[in-house]
C-alpha cells in the first residue's frame, strides 16, 4: 500500500504544486519553494482533518501538530483542558462556517470574533488561524465569497488581538486556486494526491 502511495505521490504531487504555483503567482503572492528548501522535503507535520468528537478531543491534542477542525467553543476547551495536564501547547484552527449551510459545524460568522478571541485567550491552547469548508459547488462566486468571508474575519479578529495567527485553511482539490486567490495559506489536496478515498489508482 505504501510503495503505491508513494508512486502515486511521484506524479501528483509536482502537478498540484505546479497548480499552487500557478494560482500564487497569478494573484501576486510568493511562492513557496523557499520553505520547501529550508524545511527539506521530506519533512512532514501531522495534521489533523475532519470533525472531531468531544470525547476523542483528548487523543486528537496527543498526536496532532495542528488541528483544523475546532468548531466550538465547547471543543476548544476540553483540548486547552487536556494540554494543560499534560503541560503542552496545542496548535489549532478555528473552524467558520462562512458558508451558512446548516449541514456544516462551525462557529458563527455572528459570534465569531468573541467566541474565537475568547477560545484563543485559553491556557494550553494556541489559535494558529481559522478554517473553512466551502459549499462543494461549481460557482466561482458562491465559493470565493465564503472564502472572502474568512479572511475578512481573520483580518478583523487579528485588528483586535495578537492571540490568533494568520493562517487561512481553505480550498480542496476542486477549489484551491479560488481559496488561494482570496488569501489561503493552506489548502487541503489529499484528493488530488492519492485519488478518491478507496483508490489505489
Amino acid at each position: 500500500m505504501s510503495d503505491t502511495y508513494a508512486a502515486r505521490l511521484a506524479t501528483t504531487l509536482p502537478a498540484v504544486r505546479e497548480r499552487i504555483e500557478r494560482a500564487a503567482s497569478a494573484c501576486g503572492r510568493p511562492e513557496l519553494e523557499g520553505k520547501v528548501e529550508h524545511f527539506g522535503a521530506e519533512s512532514a507535520r501531522w495534521h489533523m482533518i475532519g470533525h472531531i468528537q468531544g470525547r476523542k478531543a483528548n487523543r486528537a491534542a496527543g498526536v496532532a501538530d495542528l488541528i483544523h477542525s475546532v468548531d466550538s467553543p465547547r471543543l476548544g476547551e476540553r483540548i486547552a483542558r487536556s494540554a494543560k495536564e499534560d503541560e503542552r501547547v496545542v496548535h489549532v484552527l478555528a473552524q467558520v462556517n462562512t458558508s451558512g449551510e446548516e449541514s456544516k459545524s462551525g462557529f458563527t460568522l455572528e459570534r465569531a470574533v468573541e467566541e474565537i478571541h475568547a477560545m484563543a485567550e485559553l491556557p494550553g491552547l494556541r489559535v494558529d488561524g481559522l478554517m473553512t469548508m466551502a459549499p462543494f459547488v461549481d460557482d466561482e462566486i458562491v465559493l470565493g465569497d465564503a472564502f472572502g468571508r474568512l479572511r475578512r474575519l481573520s483580518e478583523q479578529l487579528r485588528s483586535v488581538t495578537e492571540t490568533v495567527g494568520p493562517e487561512l485553511s481553505m480550498g480542496m482539490t476542486n477549489d484551491l486556486e479560488i481559496a488561494i486567490r482570496e488569501g489561503s495559506t493552506m489548502v487541503r489536496i489529499g484528493t488530488a494526491l492519492f485519488g478518491e478515498r478507496g483508490s489505489t489508482q
